[in-house]
């Protein structure tokens, strides 16, 4: 993930559940947790990976999005799930660890350390998305594989694999520090009015993890296009955050707004993203 959409790739929305936490760290039984997470991003990856590859090419190039959207058109359809398998094994590996281990670490965090429940559920959303960057050789190998300028090395997951392989295992992870800075920002837990009716419980669940989802995007957009570039580049010298970051912001005029170019789409997907993950985690822990 970038993914920008990365990532869009964080620690899990953090809004209230109406279930009682064991003060225990949960056992066999409570590994819905895990699977709940698991399902939410499948679903989400499913819906959204076009969406997703739109803002890539925006955050790559710095280009428009009639202009993305019609690069996609030229690659055509066949090449519009290109470069899915790598999101789906790390958003549904990541985030099946990101909402069980949340869940996990609170309760242990609860139990031995004598702090407030807001400070305790922080740090434990904070650790379970720093978890993530275990993952990231998948984020480098879908980011490579989204690029047009890559299509004509490899054709598939495992050519990408292997054609990063010949550059050491530091190649896997180029991109690793933008990662975990993003990762690493805790969402603040969020109160909507209180549900009355199960169909409200889902609506509150959308909107409050869509919208939570949707500002943090807005606010890492910048990173997750410093890693981009990053992540696009096979072998060579490893530059530093704060040096491609500059180049970047050289390309494109010293203008914010063109930095933040494509930030709307990744709002709007965001949005879309967050709600269905955390609308779908929810839902399924009712019914597991």
């Amino acid at each position: 993930m970038i993914d920008s959409e990365a990532h869009e790739k964080r620690p899990p929305i953090l809004t209230s559940s109406k279930q009682d936490i064991s003060p225990h760290i949960t056992n066999v039984g409570e590994m819905k947790h895990y699977l709940c997470g698991c399902c939410a991003a499948f679903n989400n990856v499913t819906i959204t990976y076009p969406i997703q590859k739109v803002l890539f090419r925006q955050q790559l190039y710095g280009i428009k999005t009639r202009d993305a959207v019609l690069q996609l058109r030229r690659d055509g359809f066949r090449n519009l799930y290109r470069g899915i398998l790598p999101p789906l094994m790390q958003k549904t590996t990541t985030l099946a660890l990101m909402f069980g281990l949340y869940e996990d670490l609170s309760c242990l965090l609860r139990k031995h350390v004598g702090a407030p429940e807001f400070a305790t559920r922080g740090v434990a959303a904070v650790l379970a998305g720093t978890a993530e960057a275990i993952f990231t050789p998948l984020e480098r190998v879908q980011t490579l594989l989204q690029d047009h300028k890559h299509h004509d090395k490899f054709t598939n997951t495992y050519q990408a694999f292997k054609a990063l392989k010949c550059h050491g295992i530091g190649e896997y992870y180029r991109g690793l520090v933008p990662i975990l800075f993003r990762n690493g920002l805790s969402p603040i837990k969020e109160h909507l009015p209180t549900a009355t009716t199960h169909s409200a419980h889902l609506v509150n669940d959308f909107i409050g993890g869509g919208l939570l989802g949707a500002m943090l995007g807005f606010l890492c957009f910048p990173i997750n296009v410093v890693k981009t570039r990053i992540q696009s580049q096979i072998g060579g010298e490893f530059q530093s955050f704060p040096k491609v970051f500059q180049k970047i912001w050289l390309e494109r005029d010293r203008k914010l707004i063109n930095l933040f170019r494509g930030a709307h789409l990744n709002y709007h997907r965001s949005l879309i993203s967050w709600g269905i993950i955390n609308a779908t985690y929810e839902f399924l822990l009712k019914f597991i």
